[in-house]
């Protein structure tokens, strides 16, 4: 029979990858993540970035999962510094031993421009392909809409500085000259809906509410002039009545697509059956848009689109582990 002592004594494990077995519980949802995607292969673009010559730095894909990690958990560069530090599931899924030295906060910016806004934007295509691969796009109906970032609250500063100058007002054809962000600029849903800062232009595949394509643009960009960019291949695109519009047809018609849009009220063929209709089928997806973050972490367009991307890319692969099944470890 054991004694008191026995029974309370610590499980003794010989190996780094028991220890991490016993701390990262086998349905951790990182476990998942690990297990549905197979990140080295996806990153592997990502080593052309670096040189084989000098001192072996830190490993891109530890690097890379690191920044994934930070926008998963909406953490800042010292946060997810302090993370790799002490938080095991965290260490393990990004590949850093327990006791292996972690960065610190500085080499996240530093990564995050090497990487750059197109060469996400390329990965952020292939996990898609993977997850097209196991079932997750249906690519027959999708979900377009445009969603604010914004940039900063308020310009009063900015506004009494360009009156100084003679300006009448802090509008978009002078704010560039006075705001810290000189690629944002004002937008307006309707009268009371105005913000400083960019669009997120998104198109949400309507199998599982994964996002298909993205793009930033400047606040005052109007939605359906990226339709050519974001719009997919022979769908059914439902829209909102912004993309009523000749222009918004025609792209939708370049790509062989069907306009499930809703009718401005002054539209002469406006069905209001039919777009009460078309309400009721987008509306499940519209919670897309309040999943992400509305604020830049970033000044500058490119940036804003980088956040953009991964805040993206954090969606879909969440969406994955919650619907794929648990695949079966040995």
């Amino acid at each position: 029979m054991q004694t008191p002592s026995e029974k309370t004594a610590p499980m003794l494990l010989s190996t780094e990858e028991e220890l991490f077995i016993h701390f990262v519980e086998i349905n951790h949802p990182f476990r998942k993540l690990a297990a549905i995607i197979d990140f080295q292969k996806i990153i592997d673009p990502l080593r052309a970035l670096y040189s084989d010559l000098g001192t072996t730095g830190i490993d891109v894909e530890k690097g890379f999962k690191s920044l994934l990690i930070q926008f998963w958990e909406d953490y800042s560069d010292r946060e997810i510094e302090k993370a790799l530090h002490e938080n095991v599931a965290v260490r393990w899924f990004c590949g850093f031993g327990l006791v292996e030295e972690t960065p610190d906060h500085s080499y996240f910016s530093k990564l995050r421009l090497r990487i750059g806004e197109q060469k996400l934007a390329d990965l952020f295509t292939a996990v898609n392909k993977e997850l097209e691969k196991q079932g997750l796009f249906g690519n027959m109906f999708t979900f377009i809409d445009a969603s604010t970032i914004i940039t900063k609250t308020a310009l009063w500063e900015e506004r009494d500085k360009a009156i100084k100058d003679g300006e009448e007002t802090l509008n978009n054809a002078v704010v560039a000259k006075y705001a810290a962000d000189k690629d944002a600029r004002w937008g307006a849903k309707s009268k009371h809906n105005i913000w400083f800062g960019y669009k997120r232009h998104t198109a949400v595949d309507m199998r599982h509410g994964l996002i298909r394509n993205t793009m930033v643009t400047p606040a005052n960009v109007p939605d359906f002039k990226t339709l050519n960019v974001i719009c997919p291949e022979e769908s059914m695109v439902f829209m909102d009545k912004l993309y009523d519009c000749r222009e918004a047809y025609e792209a939708l018609a370049a790509h062989h697509c069907h306009a499930a849009t809703i009718r401005k009220n002054n539209n002469k063929t406006k069905n209001h059956d039919l777009d009460c209709w078309r309400s009721s089928i987008r509306m499940p997806f519209e919670g897309t848009f309040s999943k992400l973050k509305k604020r830049a972490r970033y000044r500058g367009i490119l940036k804003v689109e980088f956040q953009n991307l991964f805040q993206s890319l954090c969606h879909n692969l969440k969406k994955a582990i919650t619907i794929l099944p648990t695949p079966i470890t040995p």
